[in-house]
């Protein structure tokens, strides 16, 4: 048997018995990791404050020859408690988790766990828009799976310029130069920053608020394809 101590965010957290849990963990070193809190539902639980849903905790976990760890110790580093009063907030928070727990099924990527982690010190941030958030979270989940937006060339190859327009095509992931088209400089300045920056810095840029909408509808697009 071998002992874990790890960071952790909760993904999932299923009754079991009279008074255990099993929790489903999203960490940086282990990937996802299923144990078994046993008696964590009893009023007098030391485990149960440091399992909550949309907190990063630091758990303790002693694994051995089942499936299953069984949760030794676990401490709440920082609950992000202002998710939990805004409903919008709330389900984009339950949707990043449904989609990095899928994304964690097919790949070992450490990086996982810091998206999650920043998408919800995000949400927490009455300051940032909503969009922002759900911006950056799709295109950096796009960048992490492999398939992150073109932000340099268009879908000819040619550089993407200040003062041209453009269409974004699905089908080649891509810009694509139009006369009139729905896109400006002003928009892909915003996803270039979306896709490096963190959504508080991108909250920061010059008329934001009037191109996130647009810009959340490219985001979207990216994990799509």
């Amino acid at each position: 048997m071998r002992t874990i101590r790890t960071k952790a965010i909760v993904l999932r957290r299923t009754n079991y018995g009279e008074a255990d849990r099993v929790v489903q963990f999203l960490t940086p070193s282990e990937g996802k990791l299923s144990v078994m809190a046993r008696g964590v539902r009893r009023e007098k639980s030391k485990l149960a404050g440091g399992i909550e849903l949309f907190a990063r905790c630091d758990v303790t976990v002693a694994t051995g020859r089942g499936e299953l760890g069984i949760l030794t110790g676990s401490r709440l580093e920082i609950f992000y408690s202002h998710i939990m009063s805004d409903y919008d907030r709330l389900q984009f928070g339950y949707d990043a988790i449904k989609q990095l727990s899928k994304a964690a099924d097919n790949m070992d990527e450490p990086a996982f766990f810091d998206l999650l982690d920043q998408c919800f010190a995000s949400l927490n941030d009455v300051n940032v828009l909503l969009e922002i958030t759900k911006a950056w979270f799709w295109l950096q989940l796009a960048i992490l799976l492999g398939v992150g937006l073109n932000l340099s060339t268009d879908a000819e190859g040619m550089k993407l310029v200040e003062d041209a327009t453009y269409n974004f095509s699905e089908h080649d992931h891509a810009f694509v130069f139009h006369e009139g088209g729905n896109f400006t400089s002003d928009h892909i300045k915003v996803l270039r920053v979306l896709s490096a920056q963190s959504p508080k810095v991108a909250a920061q840029v010059q008329g934001v608020g009037r191109l996130i909408t647009d810009c959340l509808w490219v985001a979207e697009r990216a994990v799509a394809h």
